[in-house]
């Protein structure tokens, strides 16, 4: 019998919505799955939710520091039941607009509402919230069920009421905004609630057992970085593991070891420790899927050990991110469907944490570079000397970009500072093409934009590219009479 659908999509979060649309326009009978809201994390518990809420605590920041334009400053009273309702109200509409079943309805897409599991290879269950059950068939199938926050093995976590990001934004989870807020997570999610939380008037404490926030990111923008949320009021007790949390005076008293323990109470806690795959109930053993912990096992064209079979997304435990998720969709539709291989770009996988200023990077960083023994050199381009920082009070950055000193090929590059996630998608788009810090210096930018901060640390690569050799031997050849000029690494120009 031939099967229901070409393409079945088991989640209908970011992966999923994009496989099914990708399929459906590639002429493939399409099914998506989804037990929830359509949308997944990205529409409801992450992104749009955090960066809405960081939104409305860079209001109330700008509006304490309004003399930095001249202004007064004012301190505003904060309606923090009406900033959640504003969050949630944001995501809402997000859904309806983007998201909602109708949507992908129009587009000949059948959405199925239940929880789904294999029965074999090529038959899924799905079961609804109605109690009865029903059986469809996928010639190809791409799971993309997602993750959820994982929570750690703490003594006493199930004494005290934790929050995740599955339950942060949601109705009734704060009967009035916690005096004190304690995170335990310096990731990208905790950094950026924690600076939300902390413009928003609440007093936060940010413990993670690693030494440094952000340990994935350039270590000198990251120092930068958590001395400015420091400077906003935001604490950190960093260097040692949270061993014990207990419920004290209505509130949470977490206890975190390292060189000296240490006890932070608080009125609330928020789990920001990490996500895991949503494997658990989609039977992948009758499918012969194949998996493990951190989640379904793919490979770089998103095939499980099933050929027909495909995973994309947080559920691969490869890339958690909403822009990977949409990425790895389109390998696995383009290899299932065209039949023409495709690969993850992994070489250009960019990230940003929407603190302000924001943090941003693509490519091999220099420990990377360091331990491969690679040749390269930095250049770097503060945002004191960029036009636009300095016009809108935002100079509070750097960006860096580690390169063939020869040729100006762009290994790396981190940027901390304002619009960096707009920034780090040039620096992602160069590398992706073979656009060089010459080629990059060479073209033409728009004054005074953000992204002429691009070309000015391109500009670094001709300035320490021009010896003085080459001067002298211009000044020979044209009879030039002007300074012979040496610019040290960390001079800018």
């Amino acid at each position: 019998m031939s099967p229901d659908y070409d393409v079945l999509v088991i989640g209908g979060g970011a992966g999923g919505l994009s496989a099914a649309g990708i399929a459906t326009n590639f002429g493939a009978k399409t099914a998506l799955v989804e037990r929830d809201a359509l949308g997944g994390d990205c529409t409801w518990t992450g992104c749009v939710p955090s960066k809405t809420l960081l939104k409305a605590a860079k209001v109330a920041q700008q509006a304490r520091t309004a003399s930095t334009y001249g202004l007064t400053d004012k301190e505003i009273e904060i309606d923090f039941s009406g900033v959640m309702e504003h969050v949630r109200s944001v995501r809402a509409e997000v859904y309806h607009d983007a998201d909602r079943p109708e949507i992908f309805e129009e587009m000949d897409i059948d959405v199925h509402e239940g929880e789904a599991h294999f029965i074999d290879s090529h038959t899924v269950a799905v079961h609804r919230d109605d109690g009865t059950t029903e059986q469809i068939t996928g010639r190809y199938i791409i799971v993309a069920t997602g993750a959820r926050p994982l929570v750690p093995p703490i003594e006493g976590l199930g004494e005290v009421d934790a929050l995740t990001t599955e339950t942060l934004f949601e109705p009734g989870t704060f009967s009035e905004q916690p005096a004190r807020l304690a995170i335990v997570g310096a990731g990208p999610i905790g950094t950026e609630m924690a600076q939300a939380f902390t413009r928003l008037g609440t007093d936060v404490t940010v413990l993670d057992m690693e030494a440094r926030i952000l340990p994935n990111d350039d270590p000198e923008l990251t120092e930068r970085l958590r001395e400015h949320l420091e400077a906003e009021g935001v604490r950190y007790v960093l260097g040692g593991p949270v061993e014990q949390v207990a419920p004290v005076n209505g509130g949470v008293a977490v206890t975190a070891a390292g060189q000296k323990s240490t006890t932070v109470e608080a009125d609330a806690l928020l789990l920001a420790t990490g996500r895991s795959a949503n494997v658990d109930g989609l039977n992948l053993e009758a499918a012969g899927v194949e998996y493990t912990r951190q989640g379904i096992s793919v490979d770089d064209r998103c095939r499980t050990s099933q050929g027909h079979i495909f995973a994309v997304g947080d559920v691969t435990g490869r890339y958690q991110f909403t822009h990977m998720s949409n990425h790895m969709a389109k390998i696995a539709v383009t290899n299932a469907l065209l039949k023409m291989p495709s690969t993850i770009d992994a070489k250009h996988v960019p990230w940003v944490t929407y603190t302000d200023p924001e943090l941003a990077h693509v490519g091999a960083t220099a420990r990377q570079l360091d331990e491969d023994g690679t040749s390269y050199e930095t250049y770097r381009f503060p945002y004191s000397k960029l036009d636009r920082a300095v016009t809108e009070g935002e100079t509070t950055g750097l960006i860096k970009v580690h390169a063939k000193s020869l040729t100006g090929k762009i290994l790396g590059a981190s940027v901390l500072g304002a619009r960096a996630g707009e920034l780090i998608t040039s620096f992602t788009l160069a590398m992706r093409n073979g656009v060089t810090l010459r080629n990059i210096g060479d073209t033409i930018h728009p004054y005074p934009a953000w992204g002429e901060g691009v070309r000015r640390v391109a500009d670094q690569w001709f300035v320490q590219k021009q010896s003085p050799a080459f001067t002298k031997v211009l000044q020979t050849l044209f009879g030039y009479d002007g300074p012979v000029l040496k610019h040290g690494p960390d001079d800018i120009i």
